[in-house]
């Protein structure tokens, strides 16, 4: 009788669980890693404005308009080609001997590349100089493993959320001050006129400010910035190969404060296997490759579209682009920087409560089709109408479909987040996505440029780099198709 009484009152439908609450952020720590975030995008984003005119001063080209393109993305694809050979090792470093001393060192290299890439005046020179900044830069990975670090999962997707605001400051600061200090001599000749160093090295003002923004996040960084891995061996050891032993006697975990990690999370990493980092071998499981496949899909398309957009702002309308000049196409840059920051911040973190990951990036990949095809459309209404309104119209069309596109790249670390087979191998793993974008990289400016070059060369084939393009969107959208419509359980 009881059981009869406890089935007609059981609902037929069971309880909704209660939402968990939103773990506040730890702001202390966060905003320094957001900080420090601003170096890379500031330092490869303040060339975007005068690269083209950078390869013509040098003289590589003999005055071949249709060239610059070529030597243009061979040149940011030698940074991502030393990045690819050294990120994973860099990201595995930080699992052992922390995430600090490795950023440090990613900075450094920033702010030494940038001097010497201001300095140069042969292409062997500048090449140099982006290779030793992707060699010694395995930041990129590395900070996002801290941030993985001091969240949970009920607020990782806010702190992605305020992700592209760092990128957003530096992609916007960047091309203002590359088009602003861009060769001062000619710009500013009543102040610089007189400057024969600066005649010179018409670039070193431009590439000075990352150089020192750099510096500067290093000094923060060795003041002010707390280790997040609580059990690691000293560097000594590391080099001397005893990393293999028991690291449990190693520096004590950060305590003490709102801005440590939280406790879940430190208690998890210093219990049984979960303190450790995992082999390589382990870490290559279907969820990882997955989540670092679809990483890799959305950069090849990210970078050829950000360095195809510059270049066809700056080539002039009869070759098929805009003929903006470099101030105005660092305002346009920077006009977007702004905006994409702002609309990531306020927008993503509730879409993500509502929508889901997938649903997101799916979304975001789709809008690249939309997004290439506006290229064609900005040339063909210039030439008939000049730059009219109708012009400037389309062309924020263009930054407002690629804000969307941009909402993947959240969508896309959550997963690699949740792929990590164990917390303390989130650096590793990062690694590993991080590793298959850098290669990506290296091949897809050479090869976005070296179409688009086709393109202008050959009037019978002036649609092939937006045909190109729109494959790399088909491919992104194809391996959307392997995620999960929730993301993997990695116990966080």
């Amino acid at each position: 009788m009881s059981q009869q009484q406890l089935d007609e009152e059981t609902p037929l439908l069971p309880p909704l669980q209660k939402k968990k609450a939103r773990t506040p952020l730890p702001w202390r720590q966060f905003s320094i890693i957001l900080f420090l975030q601003v170096a890379e995008p500031l330092s490869s984003q303040v060339i975007a404005p005068f690269a083209p005119q950078l390869i013509r001063d040098i003289g590589i080209t003999n005055g071949d308009e249709t060239s610059v393109g070529y030597y243009v993305g061979l040149m940011y694809s030698l940074f991502f080609a030393a990045q690819a050979l050294t990120v994973l090792h860099w990201s595995r470093i930080s699992d052992h001997i922390g995430r600090k001393p490795v950023i440090l060192t990613g900075l450094l290299g920033i702010s030494i590349s940038m001097c010497c890439f201001c300095l140069s005046t042969t292409f062997p020179g500048l090449v140099l100089s982006r290779a030793l900044s992707g060699a010694l830069n395995g930041n990129v990975g590395v900070m996002k493993s801290m941030m993985v670090d001091i969240t949970d999962s009920t607020n990782l997707a806010q702190a992605y959320a305020y992700m592209p605001l760092a990128w957003s400051t530096g992609g916007t600061v960047g091309p203002l001050i590359g088009g602003l200090l861009s060769r001062p001599v000619d710009q500013f000749p009543n102040v610089f006129g007189n400057s024969q160093f600066l005649k010179t090295y018409p670039y070193f003002l431009a590439c000075a400010v990352p150089a020192t923004f750099s510096a500067l996040a290093w000094i923060v960084t060795f003041l002010f910035l707390r280790e997040t891995v609580p059990t690691r061996v000293t560097v000594g050891r590391f080099l001397r190969g005893k990393y293999h032993e028991d690291t449990t006697h190693g520096h004590e975990t950060p305590t003490g404060s709102s801005d440590s990690l939280s406790t879940e999370d430190t208690v998890r990493s210093a219990n049984g296997d979960d303190a450790k980092p995992l082999p390589l071998r382990s870490l290559l499981i279907p969820r990882v490759i997955i989540a670092a496949g679809n990483y890799a899909a959305l950069s090849l398309l990210d970078i050829a579209y950000r360095d195809v957009q510059p270049l066809f702002f700056a080539t002039p309308l009869e070759f098929g682009g805009l003929g903006l000049d470099p101030p105005q196409i660092g305002n346009i840059l920077a006009i977007y920087g702004v905006i994409n920051g702002l609309f990531q911040i306020f927008f993503f973190a509730d879409l993500h409560d509502r929508f889901g990951s997938k649903i997101i990036y799916s979304t975001a990949m789709a809008a690249g089709i939309p997004t290439v095809i506006t290229f064609p459309i900005l040339n063909a209404v210039a030439r008939v109408q000049g730059l009219s309104y109708m012009v400037w119209a389309i062309v924020g069309l263009q930054l407002a479909l690629s804000m969307i596109l941009n909402l993947a790249y959240s969508c896309i670390f959550i997963y690699i987040a949740a792929a990590s087979p164990n917390p303390a191998s989130f650096g590793a793993t990062s690694g590993i996505a991080q590793l298959g974008v850098s290669i990506v990289r290296a091949i897809g400016p050479a090869s976005a440029t070296s179409a688009f070059s086709l393109s202008i060369k050959n009037p019978d084939h002036a649609w092939m780099i937006y045909y190109y393009m729109i494959a790399l969107v088909c491919i992104g959208i194809f391996a959307s198709l392997f995620l999960p419509r929730q993301s993997w359980k990695n116990e966080r």
